[in-house]
Parts: structure tokens; sequence; C-alpha cells
């Protein structure tokens, strides 16, 4: 009996994946890869089985029971099993149901956490997620249900939306009758982390705008305060501090 470990690959590019992981990874007998994970990750374990299980909104997919099955039956025959996953597991990542499925089958598992795509994002546009007073709580949320219905909601002063990328023009206007103004930021990067990664800014009101530009690619909607551009104070010039060095009006 061997081991399973998931593995966080990251939003994108190869080095993103974190030194654990990359480790862990090269220790793989059999690799069980996502769709969204860089080829260049296979360095790492040239010597291993890959085999794809990836997962895509509107696309051909594995099923998720095919994946708990074959999680446990390469378990049963190798060493050390690698479930890589884009991202981080743990968000968005269905690891709960393959978790189950190999604790029902007795076999242990390890996680390695992976940077999310909604850091990515933030990281792409420079924008923090999190501003002192005013961006004090942060929502991931899936906009997709399991039913395929688009929901949107107000929770949190920064509320992240992933999978919405083919749905811009309905999230806009779910997110005007959760209670956002027309005028809260947005922003739409799409294939964050990757060389490619593109990135726009928007208000509620006008986020059908992004459809055309992100249309196809792996998007992620930020709203609210995290998506704020950087508010940039003008420096203080030499002559409007006084003899002690202070700034007129902070004395």
């Amino acid at each position: 009996m061997g081991r399973v470990v998931f593995i966080g690959a990251g939003p994108g590019a190869a080095d993103l994946i974190t030194v654990r992981g990359a480790s862990r990874l090269a220790a793989a007998d059999v690799v069980l890869y996502d769709a969204l994970t860089d080829p260049a990750l296979r360095a790492h374990a040239p010597r291993a089985e890959w085999i794809d299980v990836g997962k895509r909104g509107f696309c051909h997919s594995t099923h998720q029971a095919e994946i708990d099955a074959l999680l446990v039956e390469t378990a049963r025959r190798h060493a050390v099993v690698v479930r890589l996953k884009g991202g981080d597991p743990s968000v968005f990542g269905r690891l709960e149901e393959e978790l189950a499925a190999l604790a029902q089958a007795g076999i242990e598992c390890e996680i390695v956490p992976g940077v999310t795509a909604a850091l990515a994002a933030a990281a792409a546009a420079q924008r923090p997620l999190t501003r002192r007073a005013r961006g004090r709580s942060i929502a991931l949320s899936t906009a997709m249900t399991r039913e395929r219905r688009l929901e949107a909601g107000r929770s949190a002063d920064t509320q992240v939306y992933y999978m919405a990328g083919r749905q811009l023009a309905e999230l806009g206007a779910r997110l005007l009758a959760a209670g956002w103004t027309q005028d809260t930021p947005v922003l739409v990067v799409s294939r964050a982390g990757w060389p490619d990664e593109a990135q726009s800014s928007h208000a509620v009101a006008t986020l059908a705008e992004a459809a055309a530009r992100h249309a196809g690619r792996p998007t992620v909607v930020v709203v609210g305060a995290g998506a704020s551009p950087l508010a940039l104070a003008a420096p203080t010039l030499p002559h409007e501090q006084d003899q002690a060095g202070t700034p007129k009006g902070e004395a």
C-alpha cells in the first residue's frame, strides 16, 4: 500500500510550484494531473507515469468517481502517487471527495499547499486583496453551482469569483442585484500566473465589456476593495515641511 500526495501546482507557470511541492513531485511513481497544470512540471518527475484526469468547464472532463477510483487503484500498486492540482488543492479542487475515497480505503495522504489563482491575479495587477481600514475581509467564491447556475453575492469587502469567464455580462447583472453599486471596481484577470496573462479594469456596470478580451480563458474576477487601483499619495515637497521636519498639517 502506497501513499498519495496532493500537490498544489500553483496558478500557472511551472516555477510557481512551491519548493516542497517540487520535491514531493520528484519522488512520484505516478502523477494524476489536472488540465491547467503546466506541462513543464514533467521535468520534475521524468520517470513517473503521467495520467491526465483534467476537468474543464463546459468541456469533456474526467468524472470525479473515475478519479477517486484511480487514486485508490494506483496507490495500491505504487509507493508514491501524486495528485497534481492547479492552484491550491483545497480551493475549488474537489479535495474533499478524493480525501474521503482514500480514507475509506485506508490510504495515507499528505497535502502540499499551492498558490491559488486569486493571489496570482492580485499579484499580476499589483492590487492587494486586503486594504487597511476598507478591505478587511475576502471571500473566495465559485460563480457556478453544481447545476451550472451562476450565482453572485456580497459577503466580504473583496469578493473573488472563480469560473465565471464565460458569463461576465450575467455576473455583472447578478452583482448589481446582490447590492454592489454600479461604480464598484472590478478587476478581471485571465490566465493568471502564465506569460500570456491578461488583465482589465471595469466597474460592475461595465463588466460585460471584459467578455471579448478574456473569452475562452480561465478567468478570475475580483470585486470591491481589492479591485481598486492604488491611491498614490502625493510626495511631500521640502518647502512643505517646517523646521522640525514635520510635514505641514501633521503636527
